[in-house]
């Protein structure tokens, strides 16, 4: 049973913009998008955040659900927006932002934007004590805390208070798969991390910059800003950025 307030969700627009693909982070839910997506439809896009398979139920379910089943997940919902007819632009949250690379490197685009993509994990993550993969059981878990976020969407709140360890490593599969893919991509970028960001590294952000192979792209680091920009408090200062790049291409 999905959780209330994590379906896939769509925003029509006003029919006369881009589409606008969002995309969730691992182990959390669409609920975290939905304050840019009604921003983003405001403005006039249409917009659709698919909920990847194994979140927004039960923990037991990200254990059916890989590295694969997620990038179908995207292709699928690009495909919903394509038959629109319009132009596709695609924005992801932490792994939603490796999903967009990974998108963005096989399909046509017209423009990229990652929140907090992951390229290396921050060193609090503790990711060097991760045991092998062959020495994990479906039983092995990781607690997590609590979120009691104010100000947010009640759904977003609603995360799993615990993540399988070896979900973990279809995580990293995401992330290397998408970090070899940057070169390919060449759709305008915009790429927007915290400089407080204590779960991905910021130097996540310069290494995309860096590597990505769009000829026009640009990097915002904000200061004080943690990881989940689009939930933290001054939220809309990003989501104005988000509109400004998305009307400037």
């Amino acid at each position: 049973m999905i959780i209330e307030g994590t379906e896939s969700f769509f925003r029509p627009g006003n029919g006369k913009k881009e589409a606008v693909l969002l995309l969730q982070g691992f182990a959390g839910n669409t609920a975290e998008l939905i304050p840019l997506g009604d921003f983003l439809a405001k403005q006039g896009y249409t917009v659709l955040a698919p909920r990847l398979p194994g979140h927004g139920t039960k923990v037991e379910d990200m254990l059916r659900a890989n590295a694969e089943d997620w990038l179908d997940a995207v292709r699928d919902a690009y495909a919903v927006l394509h038959g629109f007819g319009r132009d596709i632009v695609v924005v992801g949250a932490s792994m939603g932002g490796s999903l967009a690379v990974l998108l963005a490197a096989e399909k046509k685009v017209n423009g990229i934007v990652t929140l907090a993509a992951p390229v290396f994990i921050a060193p609090e993550q503790g990711l060097s004590a991760l045991p092998p993969k062959e020495m994990l059981s479906p039983a092995d878990f990781t607690p997590e805390i609590k979120r009691s976020l104010e100000n947010v969407p009640p759904a977003a709140n609603l995360v799993y208070d615990k993540i399988p360890l070896l979900s973990v490593y279809d995580l990293l599969e995401v992330i290397d798969r998408a970090k070899n893919c940057l070169p390919q991509v060449t759709a305008p970028a915009l790429v927007i991390h915290g400089k407080a960001d204590t779960m991905v590294a910021v130097e996540s952000a310069e290494y995309i910059y860096a590597n990505i192979g769009s000829a026009r792209k640009e990097i915002v680091l904000l200061d004080g800003a943690g990881y989940l920009l689009p939930l933290m408090e001054g939220r809309e200062a990003v989501f104005e950025r988000i509109g400004t790049f998305l009307c400037q291409r």
